[in-house]
């Protein structure tokens, strides 16, 4: 096993300072022993070291031909980026145990993988982040496919950002192309680059496998990224990350208001269930204004927290 806590780093610096203070005061002659000491400390806690690849790595269940050199360094890269770059790591963790089990359920309701839940992880970092391109919410939905299966995207009310509903256009989405191309490392693929362009490369290098496709490089990273994050996620203890079931985010337990009329103000609504105006809009992030038009009396369900999880100032 591999330890990575940089902590140890930063304690044996702290230590070598708060040695050398105490040798200036008391006339040490053990300055040098204890500095010593330190300095093995540090070799023995903290080693950056090359990471040992599973034998058995597969996406969703797809093998992945590792004895390829050239996959084995594809491989290996996101292994050590994702390693080593240890507080997104720590962050992905905490994240995942408050949010895969609203994903795990959908994912497999619809016959997708488990391993998909990493690409949500992959694509946002499992928050609610707008791409360059204008791909919103934890999927990265654009706004013409959310459309397209069946979202309500627009100024006021912006679905991408609703987790369940935009979970079930991602399985929507992999079902779909799962069937057209027969595998879910191309499905995942074409979910990165959209399936023109991996038909466009398909095309051009008469290969229909991904790990047998020159793709650009960001979907050509994609699918070891996920991988990488499924093995790292899932063994922590294994790559050397020291976190315990209390530090992790954990979800607010909640109950649903149904309406089917406009509200003028989300403060005001707000105020009725003992919450404000932020808490209200975390928990509802699809609701992209400080009011909502319904003009059409449309039945929408507003997700609202148990009473006694959040302190509200006065």
């Amino acid at each position: 096993m591999r330890f990575l806590k940089n902590s140890l780093m930063v304690l044996g610096i702290l230590f070598v300072i708060s040695t050398l203070i105490f040798a200036v005061q008391n006339e040490s002659t053990d300055a040098e022993m204890m500095l010593d000491k330190v300095s093995e400390s540090n070799e023995a806690g903290y080693k950056v070291t090359a990471i040992d690849i599973p034998e058995d790595l597969n996406f969703a269940g797809e093998m992945v031909p590792v004895e390829d050199p050239e996959i084995m360094e594809r491989v290996d890269r996101e292994f050590l980026v994702n390693t080593y770059w240890q507080s997104n790591a720590l962050l992905l963790m905490k994240r995942s145990h408050k949010y895969f089990p609203i994903i795990e359920p959908i994912l497999a309701k619809n016959g997708i993988p488990d391993d998909f839940k990493y690409l949500a992880v992959a694509e946002s970092g499992l928050q609610n982040v707008v791409s360059p391109a204008g791909a919103s919410g934890f999927w990265q939905i654009m706004k013409a496919t959310g459309r397209e299966y069946g979202l309500e995207v627009n100024s006021n009310v912006d679905e991408r950002y609703h987790i369940e509903k935009a979970t079930q256009v991602a399985c929507n989405y992999l079902n779909k192309y799962k069937k057209k191309y027969g595998s879910w490392t191309l499905a995942a693929a074409s979910y990165n680059a959209g399936p023109g362009a991996i038909n466009k490369y398909m095309g051009i290098q008469k290969a229909d496998n991904y790990y047998d496709l020159l793709l650009g490089q960001e979907t050509g990273r994609y699918v070891f990224r996920i991988m990488a994050i499924k093995e790292i996620l899932s063994n922590p203890d294994k790559y050397g990350f020291d976190i315990e079931k209390d530090d992790l985010y954990n979800a607010v337990p909640t109950f649903n208001v149904e309406i089917d009329e406009p509200v003028l103000s989300f403060a005001d609504f707000a105020m009725q269930y003992e919450i404000n105006y932020k808490i209200l809009k975390r928990h509802n992030p699809w609701l992209r204004e400080p009011h909502l038009n319904n003009k059409s009396r449309k039945k929408y369900v507003i997700e609202i927290p148990n009473k006694g999880y959040y302190k509200i100032g006065k």
